[in-house]
């Protein structure tokens, strides 16, 4: 069952976005489970009304206090639904707060083998709010992250901000995450796709839905946001590129280098998602983790078109690519020659 986790600073319009989306004919089927940091739940009175399957988590973030509840309540709405006792839903869309790191919450679905057994990160949305977005990725890292971590950016409040800022906001974002689709909202109103089927659906998943997927188009690159940005900004550090490997991996070179490069520098290894042609396998091997932790790997049925070769897309903090291109050379240097014993 896929699931979409929608998250965004403080005051972007992730509420009113929800309360919207419930409420639309094609997303009613959906169970909607809304962090809040506070006692009182004012943004669930928003929700209630418009879904069955709403369970509000009080009192904390779902990176920290409230992990493990989390996991109980996915946990709960799947036996619920299974014994019919809530009314019956194929998608589930998690809020997280504002002060939320989206980390946590994505790799909760690689660490947790009964959740993954039930449910799939099918992607993160992350709102920007266009008056204050730039405000907020300046003075706070977690605002940087939430859009460095995304597939989708959904920017909110253009319709009252400055066009200018606007524009420069776009651009920055841009820079920050170019893998990601971009959309407006206004007053809370987007076409419920765009939050639908970001992720793989199947083994026999076809070129355009892996290109989306990885959101590298046909031309890869690299993003580096570097001087053109005041000292002091946090997105600074953020860097994404894409590698590719033409030669097959064996699935040990590959592993070996991711696991020493999250051993050294997970906390800045934000996102790794990429398509990995490994020697034995007919298919691509689908990985993707978040920091330290990563999904179990996946091997399509087959590559989809003549483009055979890896490749493997980087969200980091501090970790330039040629460093991460360096250590994929050391480690596959040193694989044992075929023959050798």
């Amino acid at each position: 069952m896929p699931v979409t986790v929608i998250t965004g600073f403080l005051g972007a319009g992730k509420t009113t976005l929800v309360a919207r989306l419930v409420r639309h004919p094609g997303m009613n089927r959906v169970a909607v489970v809304i962090n809040e940091f506070g006692e009182v739940g004012i943004d669930h009175d928003l929700v209630a009304a418009s879904s069955e399957n709403v369970t509000l988590l009080a009192n904390g973030c779902l990176c920290c206090t409230v992990r493990t509840d989390l996991q109980e309540t996915l946990r709960e709405l799947f036996a619920n639904r299974r014994a019919g006792s809530i009314v019956d839903f194929d998608r589930v869309v998690i809020e997280t707060t504002g002060l939320a790191d989206p980390a946590p919450v994505i790799q909760t679905f690689a660490t947790d083998t009964l959740l993954a057994g039930q449910y799939r990160l099918d992607g993160v949305v992350t709102l920007v709010d266009a008056v204050n977005g730039a405000a907020s990725l300046d003075a706070h890292a977690e605002a940087v992250k939430q859009a460095a971590v995304a597939d989708r950016l959904l920017l909110t409040k253009t319709a009252i901000a400055d066009p200018a800022g606007v524009a420069a906001l776009r651009e920055r974002l841009r820079a920050l995450n170019p893998g990601a689709s971009m959309a407006d909202a206004v007053m809370g109103e987007i076409d419920p796709s765009f939050f639908l089927d970001i992720g793989l659906r199947s083994a026999r998943a076809d070129a355009p839905q892996l290109e989306r997927w990885l959101g590298v188009g046909g031309a890869g690159g690299s993003a580096y946001l570097g001087d053109r940005l005041a000292p002091g900004t946090h997105d600074r550090a953020i860097r994404s590129f894409v590698l590719r490997f033409d030669r097959p991996f064996t699935w040990q070179t590959f592993s070996s280098a991711m696991e020493l490069l999250s051993s050294m520098r997970g906390p800045d290894l934000l996102r790794v998602k990429g398509l990995v042609t490994v020697e034995g396998e007919r298919g691509p091997v689908v990985v993707q983790g978040v920091q330290h932790v990563f999904h179990p790997p996946v091997t399509l049925a087959a590559w989809p078109g003549e483009d055979c070769g890896s490749r493997i897309v980087f969200v980091t903090r501090n970790i330039p690519e040629e460093a991460v291109a360096a250590l994929f050379g050391a480690v596959a240097g040193l694989r044992t020659p075929q023959g050798a014993g």
